[in-house]
């Protein structure tokens, strides 16, 4: 077998910067808070909070997540209102606080998806795309924070080459359903301020 000479490894070298820069622009697209539209007190208690919730993917770094709330889906229709966390498949998927399961629910978007309500009911976090959900897991199961409650997958309308998992977290309002709430950028609830 021939061995690359100089200019090979030269050539192999800069390939791989630039497929690392060429990434690293891909992903870091709208470093950005959700500037207007919040309360200052809701602000004030989202600041207070700030990596409050455990990083609900296994193993997961702070520095590799990336704040994608504010930007736009469906050919600009709309706000992303949620952050990707990009993971390989099967990695375990973990609740982010104490709470419990209020729906387990499948849909075209979000495929495999979980809602869990905190234990105060002021709050659903939801995780979508999953490939599967923890053995046992049920509707109104009390869970744990750092339970493993599914994995990561590329279920719904997720490219099936980049699984991740989808996470966002809703205020909710007294005996609001599982589906409403008010947006709230997970990003600084999971990542304390440098």
């Amino acid at each position: 077998m021939r061995r690359p000479g100089r200019r090979g490894w030269a050539g192999i070298a800069l390939a791989v910067l630039l497929l690392v820069l060429f990434l690293r622009m891909c992903v870091r697209i709208v470093p950005a808070d959700r500037a207007g539209g919040n309360d200052a007190a809701r602000q004030k208690r989202v600041g207070e909070e700030a990596g409050a919730l455990l990083i609900p993917v296994e193993g997961m770094p702070p520095g590799a997540l990336v704040d994608t709330f504010t930007q736009s889906r469906a050919d600009g229709a709309r706000a992303h209102d949620a952050i990707d966390i990009m993971a390989a498949r099967g990695s375990a998927v973990l609740a982010v606080a104490d709470g419990r399961i209020e729906r387990l629910f499948s849909s075209v978007e979000g495929g495999l998806t979980i809602y869990q309500r905190s234990t105060d009911g002021r709050r659903i976090y939801y995780y979508a795309h999953l490939d599967a959900y923890a053995p046992g897991l049920a509707e109104g199961q009390a869970v744990r924070r750092g339970q493993r409650i599914a994995t990561v997958g590329n279920s719904g309308n997720a490219d099936p080459a980049a699984p991740h998992l989808h996470f966002a977290v809703h205020d909710m309002a007294r005996g609001e359903k599982w589906h409403g709430g008010r947006p709230v950028n997970p990003y600084p609830l999971l990542v304390r301020p440098r």
